[in-house]
């Protein structure tokens, strides 16, 4: 799933947020100043300024844009640009006041440090966020990992737009040549990962969000975007040609370069603000359960099989990413060994192991199972950003080294505490084809609305312990 970039006044929601707070702090601290320590809010007109000061604020912001090209100012262009916002703001609020003909009741000298202090605290407060967003861009965290593919003669030119930009939200993480091999070299300092023939299988095993195609490459560049789109990773493609091959196009802006956007499901900015907030509380929440699990089952597990309470392992998140998985442990130590025995029994077809009876599960793991109360610790997945409430389950790194091409594309979304599998009676499906296609449907018509009826779905599971076994 991809992310639409921020368009317009809420790409720079942060700055507005700082504004506003700097706005509020003045005109309190005017008050203060101007009438011996008095408390604003003990004033009704002032206290209506107030709110109107904040209203004038939002629509300049939404009309005016004054935000744009924020992080590319430096100190002395962003002072002008703080100055003229500042401007703004006064004459409007002595519009509203002239309008509704109570200027008489506000005090002008008031006003005037308001202005003054708005200006001094916005423009320190914007110089140091900027220093700390760039300073968190340039460290590479949370930025997408970007490949790039191009043929052999516009290699250079392609990568010396698009790859040295400091800050994007992507990092160039190689290149593809598709028309030669020269895998191991370096282009500007990018190495060249795979050729044409190795393109998809790199892709299968590295960690890949996006991939820039170079639309002057003649060689199948919409062949090569279908099946990239259809692993789960999101494509641009320069616009020199294109059909409607690719779902979900949009135009997008990469460097210099007008590109064709495609990705299995595209979310608006506000979608993916909803779904996080979903998560942030979802797991506080569940935590606070996990807590109570712990004290209840934590004595029981340790008598039962001494040894660690939770049970970690490393698994296989989103586009590839590895992370600590965190479960109560409600098998015996040596279960990962054992495993190796029972493959015989495995009862699924593919790369998922499961068998019904299990004699690696201690006696209250059978109970804790069946109620899927084993899952609980992910919510600390759920809340470090590793998971989310609803998605894919995560494949081990045993099961992900055995994926063909096709099943990466479960992986195009952040892993989940529950799915559309663990709702549709995981039990009963016991191919991991049909696991694949579900989870690929998820991902394809996901939406908001798709979350809370797979999160009401599993309460029902979980409570009647339905379909886990």
């Amino acid at each position: 799933m991809y992310r639409k970039q921020k368009r317009s006044w809420m790409k720079h929601l942060d700055f507005t947020i700082i504004d506003l707070i700097c706005l509020m702090v003045s005109m309190i601290g005017a008050y203060f100043l101007r009438f011996d320590g008095g408390w604003l809010f003990d004033s009704d007109d002032w206290q209506h300024l107030f709110i109107v000061m904040i209203l004038i604020d939002v629509v300049v912001v939404f009309f005016m844009e004054p935000y744009t090209g924020i992080l590319r100012r430096n100190r002395f262009q962003e002072l002008r640009a703080t100055m003229e916002h500042g401007v703004i703001i006064f004459s409007a609020i002595l519009v509203y006041l002239y309008i509704i003909k109570q200027s008489q009741v506000y005090s002008r000298p008031t006003l005037f440090v308001f202005i003054i202090f708005s200006v001094i605290f916005e423009y320190m407060a914007r110089v140091l966020w900027k220093r700390l967003v760039r300073f968190n861009k340039l460290q590479d965290k949370n930025k997408s990992e970007m490949l790039v593919v191009a043929e052999a003669d516009g290699v250079e030119e392609c990568l010396f737009e698009i790859a040295h930009n400091k800050y994007t939200d992507f990092k160039v993480m190689g290149v593809a040549v598709i028309d030669k091999d020269m895998r191991g070299q370096h282009i500007q300092g990018i190495p060249v990962v795979a050729d044409g023939d190795s393109l998809m299988d790199f892709i299968r095993i590295s960690v890949v969000d996006e991939v820039f195609i170079d639309g002057n490459s003649k060689n199948a560049v919409e062949q090569i975007g279908q099946e990239l789109v259809e692993l789960g990773i999101t494509v641009h493609i320069t616009l020199i040609h294109s059909n409607k091959m690719l779902p979900n196009r949009l135009m997008e802006t990469y460097a210099s370069y007008i590109v064709m956007t495609s990705s299995m499901r595209v979310a608006s900015n506000r979608q993916v603000l909803i779904k996080r907030l979903m998560d942030i509380v979802g797991s506080i929440v569940g935590l606070v359960f996990t807590l109570i699990l712990l004290i209840i089952f934590g004595p029981i597990i340790f008598f039962q099989s001494p040894g660690p309470v939770f049970y970690k392992s490393i698994r296989i998140g989103k586009n590839g990413r590895k992370f600590t998985f965190y479960k109560f442990r409600t098998m015996y130590l040596d279960a990962d060994e054992r495993k190796k025995e029972l493959m015989e029994q495995n009862e699924m077809e593919g790369n998922m192991f499961k068998i019904e009876n299990d004699p690696r599960i201690i006696p209250i793991g059978h109970f804790m199972r069946k109620y899927s109360l084993d899952e609980f610790p992910q919510f600390l997945n759920v809340l470090k950003g590793d998971m989310s409430l609803v998605g894919t389950r995560p494949p081990t790194q045993d099961e992900f080294e055995q994926y063909e091409y096709h099943h990466k594309a479960r992986l195009g979304i952040k892993p989940g505490l529950t799915g559309m599998w663990q709702v549709s009676g995981r039990s009963d499906i016991k191919n991991f084809e049909d696991v694949v296609a579900l989870d690929t449907e998820y991902i394809s018509n996901w939406s908001v609305f798709l979350d809370i009826s797979i999160l009401l779905k599993t309460v029902g599971v979980v409570l009647t312990g339905k379909g886990s076994k």
